[in-house]
């Protein structure tokens, strides 16, 4: 091996891990649940889907307009969702917050079940089991809760876990459209 081979065997490694150095250090101080999302500013994407609780009824994008929202992306297989799913129950009840639910990736007799035994904090929860809806809404993994006001159009995006510490930022912006509404 020449002498320039085995500089170049020798600087190799080096380059590799000061590129990857860089692109790590790109990424401290973000916040991993806050990812961009396209469809911010943009109008829920149209749909028309079975509910959980009734098979038999449909749902559309305009029955979750009207009022501001949550719309919250779980699914049963999901350990981050049922670790935010007391907290959920939590803010429908003791906030009266809207939530509608999207069962993502899922199977429909247990996400009925999780339901039953875990409380329902969901106006609806539709039934997504091929991801369409989903992939309408840019999911890149459960849970992911999207913050919409009246007219349907997503303001926020969080991804992760909606918990006590995640809910005070989309909080205050909820509440904010509660107030401009009245």
């Amino acid at each position: 091996m020449t002498h320039t081979a085995k500089r170049l065997l020798m600087v190799s490694p080096m380059v590799m891990a000061f590129a990857l150095g860089l692109f790590l250090y790109q990424g401290i101080g973000q916040d991993p649940n806050n990812t961009e999302s396209s469809l911010i500013g943009q109008t829920l994407p149209e749909f028309s889907g079975q509910t959980l609780d009734s098979p038999s009824r449909n749902v559309s994008q305009a029955d979750m307009l009207g009022q501001p929202a949550l719309v919250n992306v779980w699914a049963t297989w999901c350990p981050t969702c049922r670790a935010e799913h007391e907290f959920l129950n939590t803010i429908a009840q003791q906030d009266n917050v809207r939530i509608f639910g999207v069962n993502y990736h899922d199977q429909k007799d247990a996400a009925q079940q999780w339901l039953q035994d875990l409380g329902n904090p969901y106006v609806f929860s539709v039934f997504d089991p091929n991801g369409a809806l989903g992939i309408e809404l840019g999911v890149v993994g459960a849970p992911e809760t999207y913050l919409i006001d009246a007219q349907g159009v997503v303001l926020d995006k969080l991804t992760g876990e909606l918990n006590e510490r995640t809910w005070p930022q989309l909080r205050s912006q909820y509440l904010s459209l509660l107030e401009a509404k009245n």
